[in-house]
């Protein structure tokens, strides 16, 4: 367990899934966490109720709500931006405000986040953004929108962690494969076209990744920055 006592964190994207284990996990670890969430209202309420974080509506594809929550809930020492969303198809056919929206969420949210959170955190802060397996890897068609949402994370994060390493502000890359979360089921649709690709044959765990969050919002993790870490099972291997 790292110690986060008493670090102000915000964690954008936190009812569901990933999110939602960060949050446990931060708070387990003694942190001040609120969270944000968007379309999953009574599993935010049931999930501060639980763990006594703050959860507060805020749509990530807005940026200026994503501005404002920021500056609000400011200044922090931990920001972890979870938001996401995955959409599959044929380029072709595939809609172009679709795409859109996953650069809204997907990329605009975690830069103007990050750069929101930098202005005001303190010294040897952390700004943890999860991405996907998928901005190093796409074994199966239909991905390019999505992996190109995930590869542009890459380049943000090598990018402040130059512009903020200065006052020892840390910025990494999480990048799940495939995780057995309500959006994608480990016993689902897509788990068929990905177990082929699988070294460790089965789907990861939302605690995993919150696992490794932690570890890269505490002291041990504080020379670690503008790097990429992969927790995938060897789907990219």
């Amino acid at each position: 367990m790292t110690d986060l006592h008493s670090k102000k964190t915000l964690i954008i994207g936190g009812s569901r899934g990933i999110g939602a284990a960060i949050v446990r996990r931060f708070v387990q670890d003694g942190a001040h966490v609120a969270f944000t969430y968007s379309g999953s209202h009574d599993a935010a309420q049931a999930l501060s109720a639980d763990t006594g974080a703050t959860a507060i509506r805020s749509d990530a594809a807005d940026r200026q709500q994503v501005v404002d929550v920021v500056a609000q809930q400011g200044p922090l020492d931990i920001l972890v931006v979870n938001a996401g969303v995955a959409m599959i198809g044929d380029p072709l056919t595939f809609e172009a405000d679709a795409v859109d929206r996953m650069i809204d969420i997907n990329v605009r949210a975690p830069y103007h986040a990050a750069v929101e959170a930098a202005r005001t955190m303190a010294d040897g802060g952390r700004i943890i953004v999860i991405g996907s397996v998928n901005g190093d890897a796409v074994p199966f068609a239909g991905a390019a929108a999505y992996a190109m949402t995930k590869s542009a994370l890459q380049g943000m994060a090598r990018g402040l962690a130059r512009d903020l390493g200065e006052r020892g502000i840390t910025v990494n890359i999480i990048q799940p494969g495939p995780v057995d979360t309500d959006m994608n089921p480990a016993d689902g649709e897509i788990a068929g076209m990905v177990m082929p690709f699988m070294a460790i044959k089965r789907y990861g765990k939302a605690t995993e990744i919150a696992g490794m969050a932690a570890y890269l919002a505490g002291a041990e993790a504080s020379y670690i920055t503008g790097a990429m870490h992969t927790i995938d099972g060897g789907f990219g291997a």
